[in-house]
This record gives structure tokens, sequence and C-alpha cells, in this order.
């Protein structure tokens, strides 16, 4: 149990490999403790929030542009969200801010599962959340992306996992600084291809009253 741990709420932040079932988890999680999941549903809340068309947040979901990773002077999260008559009101950096926003305010107020935008990052400093690296080995989550990526070679289905690793991974460097799959800033790293997304799940549920002191 975390020093400080008393609350009625708890948020749980899934980061995962592409095909590793992190979603196919938090949705499992979702029904066995009743209370929602968010992974697109939080851009809707960020648009709500600041008046931005939801598609400017949907084209920079978990991804990043070249303009910003060439940019030094756009790197790692302040929390700092510009005014409406800014010029960079629609960057993919205030975009990101407002989503920030969202997730902290959603962590006050509400048991939750978020799944991925550096949920685990943006609320390193909260009690009540459970971070949680999903992971699998690369031919589990060949095979299993296989299953539902009918018509694609294993080639494709290869290069499509690498390609969301990496913009997941420079997605995650360029708002925090720290490596996506470094486990030590996680509570659980959990394989997919062991466990099982049952068995994820489980172990998931198992930990809340144990490092949260929360009833699940």
């Amino acid at each position: 149990m975390r020093k400080g741990a008393c609350m009625s709420n708890y948020v749980i932040a899934i980061a995962r490999e592409k095909a590793s079932g992190g979603s196919d988890v938090a949705k499992l999680l979702s029904e066995k403790l009743g209370i929602p999941y968010y992974d697109r549903e939080l851009l809707r809340r960020a648009s709500d929030v600041s008046g931005i068309n939801e598609s400017l947040f949907g084209a920079a979901d978990e991804r990043i542009g070249l303009r910003e990773m060439m940019s030094a002077a756009e790197k790692v999260y302040d929390g700092e969200i510009l005014p409406p008559d800014s010029n960079d009101y629609v960057s993919t950096r205030n975009l990101f801010s407002f989503q920030a926003k969202v997730i902290k305010e959603m962590a006050k107020t509400e048991s939750c599962i978020i799944i991925g935008r550096c949920a685990d990052y943006l609320l390193s400093d909260h009690d009540n959340v459970l971070r949680v690296f999903i992971h699998a080995p690369l031919e589990f989550r060949r095979q299993r992306m296989k299953s539902y990526c009918l018509g694609m070679s294993d080639r494709e289905i290869l290069k499509k996992i690498h390609d969301c690793d990496k913009r997941r991974s420079e997605y995650y460097h360029y708002y925090t600084g720290d490596d996506w799959r470094d486990v030590t800033h996680e509570d659980l790293s959990l394989d997919s291809s062991r466990d099982g997304i049952e068995g994820c799940a489980e172990k998931i549920i198992r930990s809340i009253p144990v490092l949260l002191g929360i009833e699940p």
C-alpha cells in the first residue's frame, strides 16, 4: 500500500505494445470492475473542453510529426495550455496539454481505466493510480494480429507492429523525456503471452488493494 493512499476512486493506466492485447485487458477489467475504460473517448472530452475539432485530436493521437520531432523548444509536457488567440492553439503540443488536463481531472473524480496517452507519466504524482505495461514476444503478437488482419502478409503485419511501437515510443519520449519500454516507472509489467488476457486482468485486480489500499 502506497504512503498516503486513502482514496475512494482509482485509475488503472495501461501502456501496451501493439497487438499485445492491452485493449482487451482494459475491456475485461472494465467488465469485471464495473468502471469505464477510456481510449479514443478521451479525444472527444478534450475536444469539448478546448473547443478544438475532435478530428485534429484524432490526427495527433499517440503520434507526433516531423516538425515537432525536430523542434527542441517543444519537448516534455510542462502543463501549460495556450490561450485561444495563440498561433499555436491547435498545435500538437497544445492538443496533448488538453488531453493531459482531462486525464488529470478524471483521476480526481472517478474510477476508470485509461489506455495509453502517457497517462502513467501524467499521473505519476497521484497515489491512486496503478501503472501497467502489457507486452509480449514479437512472434506472439504477429500471430495474434494475423488472426484479425486477414489478407495481410507476415511482412506487412510485422511492419505494422514495428511502426506502431515506434510511433508510441517517440510520442512517449517527446512528451515525457522517458523511455516508453522502461518498466521501472510502472507498477506491473505483464507478459500477455504467458498470463493471457484473463490472467493479466486478474493480476491487476489483485494488485489494487495491495498497492493502492483500495478494495475494487
